[in-house]
């Protein structure tokens, strides 16, 4: 079946896109009427977003271990990636390969041709080759999409309204001489306010590209029933898994297709992933559209 376009799935991001922009054009409107110099924290932010944007896929390799390795070592899983990426029209990623108990996989790196798909020693042990291909092609959906750039664009002014939050009684000090406390506090409190709902908009637009990666999977393999096997197998084989070893991974949660989480939480808000059953379900109705039902 051919990639088409979610039309519902990009309004959802258009539309968060759109709020995000709207909280900080409020934000640094507020900033402005009380007079507070901001330059230097807008030079931190956007030096954060850089290296974030230019660094963070060898940061998140580093962090976790991962290795790229080279097709005599694992000819299989490179043959599979070749072979998915050329379905997706992508240029061949490299490969990582990560050690842990943990079973997951996630796609790091700025644009199409500095792209890294990775996935854990553990996980090529429990799946079937389907669902080892549909977890594969899930990951080169967010290389496809573009989601490292999308998410750091988004990030940029709430990292500036973090820092700020974080330093507001030194911009008190070193900001205009005629400031006065109300105007300090008035700064930390939309900055604190500006940070939540960002933060909430930023969640809630990586909770939608991971259902537009688990479609992009559907698509580039028309088998979306193994990605639902694969989601719940990961899902499953994480009650087993030792709290130790998922809190090593913990960092690198946001880029994986399934956190390594335990529990229900009150955090949905917060979570960077959709809860599982409702990717099955929308993967389900997929299936019934791709079927004609």
């Amino acid at each position: 079946m051919k990639w088409t376009r979610d039309f519902g799935l990009t309004m959802r991001m258009l539309l968060t896109s759109f709020l995000l922009l709207i909280v900080y054009l409020i934000f640094l409107g507020i900033l402005s009427a009380l007079g507070f110099g901001f330059e230097f924290l807008l030079i931190v932010a956007a030096g954060m977003a850089f290296v974030q944007y230019f660094f963070s896929d060898k940061l998140v390799l580093w962090s976790t271990g991962t290795r790229i390795v080279g097709e005599d070592e694992y000819p299989e899983l490179h043959r599979t990636v070749q072979r998915l990426a050329t379905e997706a029209d992508l240029p061949m990623p490299k490969i990582g390969i990560m050690p842990s108990p943990v079973p997951n996989a996630f796609a790091t790196g700025r644009n199409h041709k500095n792209a890294v798909v990775a996935v854990t020693d553990s996980i090529m042990r429990i799946l079937s080759r389907d669902e080892l291909e549909a977890v594969l092609a899930h990951e080169l959906s967010h290389v496809k999409n573009r989601d490292m750039l999308t998410l750091t664009v988004a990030s940029f002014l709430s990292m500036l309204a973090f820092l700020i939050m974080r330093n507001w009684l030194f911009i008190g000090l070193f900001g205009r001489r005629d400031s006065n406390g109300g105007a300090l506090i008035l700064v930390f409190i939309a900055s604190i306010l500006v940070w939540v709902v960002s933060t909430l908009l930023i969640r809630a637009l990586s909770r939608y590209r991971e259902f537009a990666a688990d479609r992009g999977s559907a698509y580039i393999t028309g088998n979306p029933r193994a990605l639902i096997s694969a989601l719940q197998k990961i899902s499953g084989r994480m009650d087993y898994i030792p709290a130790e070893k998922k809190q090593e991974v913990e960092g690198a949660n946001a880029f994986f297709i399934i956190p390594a989480l335990s529990g229900n939480t009150l955090m949905e808000l917060f979570s960077t992933h959709p809860p599982l059953e409702k990717r099955v379900a929308a993967l389900e109705e997929l299936q019934a559209e791709m079927r004609g039902y």
